[in-house]
């Protein structure tokens, strides 16, 4: 899976590139099995509670099934060949697994996604990241994919400020007009971002699953200003050495 110099570029200049059909047949299906899994047990969880919504999940609707890679078979993919290309051409000869979830949406009533960077979730100043946006299924703007905003575009490769949506919970950063260039494209494709680009999704207007894998890197690991780790700080690549989470 050659990434081009190109891509590269692009990634520097505009903060993405997208990877088409580069997922291992038995990874894709493994990440299928566990996101059905652990829909299941969210769906367990909100049952017994009584409730429809908690946080960002809202069932049948839309789940962000975060950080459930310890345990499972996650980390194949997670640890793979294809990522470790990704973030060498990306982060360098250093890359620590920071963040790992699932984004899904529902048949028929999978909800939107506002403007948004995923840096500004993060809450404390820090080096970009990467996303990896995993494709589980074929994307399309019928079931909501997601919309890339390229910094020339936005104006700025900076943390725009963010409001939340009292409704959805979400975080809010951008208001313009522009759409975004939406990543159309097969189950098994890679749409690769910096955690500074603004992306958004719409609506599941079809009749099925739309199911997205999402790990994410860093090139050191995350603090807060206290010292404590964000979130994870799992080393895959030290000064250039493969270390695959140990």
């Amino acid at each position: 899976m050659p990434i081009t110099t190109s891509q590269v570029q692009q990634f520097h200049d505009e903060g993405f590139f997208i990877l088409t059909s580069v997922v291992p047949p038995a990874h894709l299906a493994m990440m299928r099995e566990v996101c059905g899994q652990f829909i299941s047990a969210y769906d367990d969880e909100m049952e017994a509670a009584g409730e429809t919504q908690q946080g960002l999940n809202i069932r049948g609707s839309r789940y962000f099934i975060a950080n459930r890679h310890k345990g499972s078979r996650l980390a194949e993919f997670i640890y793979s060949d294809v990522m470790a290309e990704i973030c060498r051409a990306t982060l360098g000869d250093n890359a620590y697994l920071f963040w790992e979830q699932f984004v899904v949406k529902g048949p028929e009533k999978g909800t939107k996604f506002s403007w948004h960077q995923d840096s500004a979730y993060v809450g404390t100043a820090h080096r970009p990241y990467i996303t990896c946006w995993v494709t589980l299924d074929d994307v399309n703007e019928a079931n909501g994919t997601v919309h890339l905003l390229p910094y020339s575009r936005a104006g700025s490769r900076e943390v725009f400020p963010h409001r939340k949506n009292p409704e959805s919970q979400d975080l809010e950063g951008y208001f313009g007009a522009d759409p975004g260039d939406p990543v159309i494209v097969p189950a098994g494709s890679i749409a690769v971002f910096s955690s500074t680009v603004l992306h958004r999704s719409g609506y599941n207007t079809t009749p099925h699953w739309r199911r997205v894998y999402l790990p994410q890197y860093s090139g050191e690991p995350l603090r807060r200003p206290n010292g404590e780790l964000i979130a994870f700080a799992e080393p895959f690549i030290v000064n250039g050495e493969r270390r695959n989470g140990k």
